[in-house]
């Protein structure tokens, strides 16, 4: 009964024994076998969010914009006009587009003085000449004693001279006269040629010194179109072949013209060079002031004009990213023509159409895939 006892014990201590070693190796093994389960399910993970990018479509080919100026039309003539003495302005006899003939009246000043001044230079004539006639008589007095004796050689040279100097007066006297005249002449303003009068820039009762301009006179019917060049290279001063001159208000109304002249030497505020168009018989539309554009003659190939900001690089080259059909990003190496601040213009690389990527360039990679921001983003 003893012996029966102990082998009982002895079954339920090894049973024990063995649950408390072998459960945790179980349960860790069991953990194994279910993490390796998991991974042989090959799942994949969740595919990252495409980046949204704003783009533009490549827009048709056209002239650089370089060769295409803006300007104004203006006289053929200009004249500024001016007193040629100091003085108060008394009357204004036009207005600001007033047709003037040549000769007309075109203000005056206060004569008061130069009038006395005439009065004055008349009346020194007038005793210059008295004198030279006394003088003259003496004289012819003197030759006729000379020659009898009655009077010494001394004298007939004393009179020779008074002659000599009267008349000097006289002749000085003549001169105050005409500066006179001219001085009370120069106290109105008249127009030298025919013409329409473009800018006043004196009132009656003002001051003005002598050479200030007060009037701007466009003579004549004739008229120029007048542009800022930035690359005097473009074009010869001697070239005579025909541009078109257009009206920017109307594209219609165009006018030919050739060029008249480049300015030798550049602004020195906006370092341009200054460009005249005599255009032959213009429109009447084509007044003075009308803002005009030309296109000038271009031998280089039609560019793409697109945003500075969708420029990047490809070894050390310009490029841009171009997204095709499958909305992936493309490098595409490209030739430009020019490029300013705000624009770029490209000569070969992309087709007008393409979806060019225009922001952010510098974080995007090739062949990644992108989608669209919205339009105005």
């Amino acid at each position: 009964m003893t012996d029966f006892l102990s082998d009982a014990a002895r079954q339920v201590w090894r049973h024990l024994f063995s649950v408390h070693i072998f459960a945790p190796i179980v349960f860790v093994l069991l953990g194994v076998f279910i993490m390796t389960g998991c991974r042989d399910n090959n799942v994949a993970p969740p595919a990252a969010p495409r980046r949204p990018v704003k783009t533009m479509i490549a827009p048709p080919l056209s002239s650089d914009a370089s060769r295409v100026l803006t300007g104004e039309i203006r006289a053929h003539e200009e004249v500024a006009l001016a007193f040629r003495l100091d003085g108060r302005v008394v009357n204004r006899a036009v207005e600001l587009g007033d047709r003037v003939s040549a000769g007309q009246l075109l203000a005056a000043l206060e004569n008061d003085q130069p009038r006395n001044q005439l009065s004055s230079a008349r009346a020194d004539l007038d005793s210059a000449r008295a004198a030279e006639r006394v003088a003259a008589l003496n004289l012819h007095r003197m030759r006729l004693l000379m020659p009898g004796g009655a009077i010494a050689r001394s004298q007939l040279d004393s009179a020779k001279a008074d002659w000599q100097s009267a008349q000097s007066r006289c002749l000085s006297s003549e001169a105050a006269l005409k500066n006179a005249q001219d001085n009370l002449s120069w106290t109105q303003l008249t127009a030298p040629a025919a013409g329409r009068i473009t800018a006043i820039t004196v009132q009656p009762g003002q001051v003005v010194s002598a050479g200030q301009t007060v009037m701007t006179l466009a003579a004549g019917d004739a008229r120029d179109a007048v542009f800022d060049l930035t690359t005097p290279a473009l074009l010869r001063a001697d070239d005579r072949t025909a541009l078109k001159v257009t009206l920017l208000a109307d594209p219609g109304i165009q006018a030919s013209g050739t060029i008249r002249d480049i300015s030798p030497q550049a602004d020195s505020q906006t370092r341009t060079w200054r460009l005249r168009i005599s255009m032959n018989q213009p429109s009447e539309a084509m007044a003075l002031g009308a803002t005009v554009t030309v296109t000038l003659p271009d031998a280089q190939p039609p560019v793409i004009a697109l945003p500075a900001s969708a420029l990047t690089r490809f070894a050390d080259k310009p490029a841009l990213l171009v997204v095709d059909a499958a909305s992936r990003l493309q490098l595409r190496p490209v030739v430009l023509a020019r490029f300013s601040a705000q624009q770029i213009f490209v000569s070969a690389g992309i087709r007008p159409g393409e979806r060019v990527v225009t922001a952010g360039v510098g974080t995007l990679q090739p062949g990644e895939k992108v989608t669209l921001a919205p339009e105005g983003s």
